[in-house]
């Protein structure tokens, strides 16, 4: 399976994200923000950094990018969409997820090993981990605070969109303590904190965050069958 990892000027995980899909069997392809061409791929992923410097909001100039535009249409579609971090902010700004990530509560950067809760595995991007199950992944942002309307939030919980939680310390003031969540397809995913960078024991923390990646190669597989 072919999984695609876009490139924005600013990116840092673009790498550490193609490595991921490479540990989970899958085959990484490097995607250009500026090509709309996604060259056959079967999933993207939209991977941390500071696209376009984060001028205006975060994501904001990202969600405009040519590769977007083909990105949005085929999410629309049902293809497997995971933003990391900056790739959920820009998301949120294409409209494919709903709320918005703001400026951490507490008005610093954030970076630590982050016990998550998963709350759902009913998306294609968390299908190989169990309700419930508790997992450490790095989280490291500036403005990871997710905030909706209190309607907003109610839909979410109300349709299990909430996919995790943040454990024990709320890092950023997220509402209700969200870390990530799904649109109503559960093919399109944001998350916050980093599974990227916890897929190998050598670089740790742990290799919980492998089975964001693992999944979606399961759940395409079953598509395909």
């Amino acid at each position: 399976m072919r999984i695609g990892v876009v490139t924005f000027p600013g990116s840092l995980d673009d790498r550490d994200a193609q490595r991921a899909v490479r540990l989970a069997g899958g085959e990484a392809v490097a995607l250009w923000h500026g090509d709309e061409d996604l060259r056959g791929v079967d999933a993207v992923i939209l991977p941390g950094g500071f696209s376009y410097g984060d001028y205006l909001r975060c994501g904001a100039i990202a969600r405009f990018a040519p590769a977007m535009r083909a990105i949005i249409e085929r999410a629309h579609a049902g293809m497997p969409v995971l933003g990391i971090c900056n790739g959920f902010q820009i998301l949120c700004e294409s409209h494919l997820l709903p709320g918005a990530l703001t400026r951490n509560d507490h008005l610093h950067f954030v970076c630590r090993d982050q016990r998550l809760r998963i709350e759902s595995n009913a998306t294609a991007w968390t299908s190989d981990y169990a309700v419930g199950q508790e997992i450490v992944i790095p989280l490291k942002n500036g403005e990871g605070g997710f905030v909706a309307d209190e309607r907003t939030l109610d839909e979410l919980e109300g349709e299990g969109r909430v996919i995790a939680r943040y454990v024990g310390v709320n890092p950023n003031g997220s509402r209700r303590d969200i870390a990530g969540i799904s649109n109503a397809a559960g093919n399109v995913v944001g998350l916050m904190p980093h599974p990227e960078h916890a897929v190998e024991e050598l670089t740790g923390p742990t290799t919980d965050g492998l089975g964001f990646f693992t999944s979606v190669l399961t759940a395409l597989v079953a598509g395909r069958s």
